[in-house]
């Protein structure tokens, strides 16, 4: 019998046609993006809409929410879960501990606090390639304004802070031995101090949240253990300031669970490659729209029989 993790995807872009076919396939699926842009008050059906940037994080939720509903009943239940980023909102939700209407508004404000914040402290990110996590951080340690942001995969390191941090790191990390650094397009420097106002806030914005009991473990990024009921709030206020650990996440999924089969839920494959550099034996799936919904099903439904 497989144990399975899921894992929900953080980020996407022009990612809306991902969900057109299983909005029209999926009932549970049409629920959820039909409750979310009731809650929200814009149509998400609309290709346009899913793909403003200001919608991103919201669509990004109801989608993935859309799809482990549609499949929370036909495939094995879930051993534990991770999301990155974003994603552990949309684990959180699949995992009982968030309502969805609440989550949607939550992330609405969320995503609102860390635009704020980026106006105020304008920033960059890079991805560093091909270079030990440690000497990146021990990189960064010795450059003012920036630090690591996403410790990914052994090999990938994410850092983030202000523009000219970013580019003197980017010099520094090439120089000790890193293939490629390279600028993202983002226009925040996420999980780095740059975005203190927005982790200040979202902790405002928490304190009248309801969150209920895990019903499945969800891996925490900061933290590379699983949430707990009392400081859940600390831990997503933290989120924000603080580097994502996404490659211990997974390490702690397969020790501490045995984990053997991942299915990444929401646009995109990235998380899949990530656990498939970082995990041995490990298989992996995705689902963003009905053909992968399908094959994952067939793949499962097969070896059951």
């Amino acid at each position: 019998m497989r144990k399975i993790g899921y894992l929900f995807s953080g980020q996407g872009s022009q990612f809306a046609n991902m969900g057109a076919d299983l909005y029209q396939k999926a009932p549970a699926y049409q629920q959820a993006i039909d409750e979310a842009s009731a809650v929200l008050g814009i149509d998400l059906v609309n290709p346009d809409n899913m793909d403003d940037p200001k919608n991103v994080q919201m669509a990004i939720l109801a989608m993935s929410f859309g799809i482990y509903q549609t499949i929370a009943h036909e495939l094995p239940q879930a051993k534990v879960m991770a999301g990155l980023s974003l994603g552990e909102y949309s684990a959180l939700v699949a995992s009982g501990a968030l309502d969805f209407k609440t989550a949607i508004a939550l992330v609405k404000d969320r995503s609102h606090y860390m635009e704020q914040a980026g106006l105020q402290n304008p920033g960059s990110m890079a991805a560093v390639l091909k270079l030990d996590p440690q000497k990146v951080t021990q990189i960064c340690q010795s450059i003012v304004g920036v630090y690591p942001a996403n410790y990914n995969t052994a090999t990938q390191t994410v850092i983030g802070g202000t523009a000219e941090g970013v580019t003197q790191a980017g010099t520094a990390l090439e120089e000790a031995g890193a293939k490629r650094v390279v600028p993202l397009k983002v226009a925040v420097a996420s999980h780095t101090p740059l975005m203190q106002a927005a982790s200040d806030n979202l902790a405002q914005r928490l304190e009248d949240v309801h969150f209920d009991g895990f019903k499945i473990p969800v891996i925490s990024n900061t933290t590379a253990k699983p949430f707990a009921d009392e400081s859940v709030k600390t831990t997503l206020r933290e989120q924000l300031i603080k580097p994502t650990h996404f490659a211990e996440d997974l390490k702690y999924m397969q020790e501490h669970f045995g984990i053997d089969t991942l299915i990444e839920i929401g646009p995109g494959d990235t998380l899949s490659k990530f656990a498939k550099k970082t995990l041995k034996g490990i298989e992996t799936y995705h689902i963003d729209n009905v053909e992968t919904l399908n094959e994952v099903k067939t793949a499962l439904e097969t070896e059951a029989k």
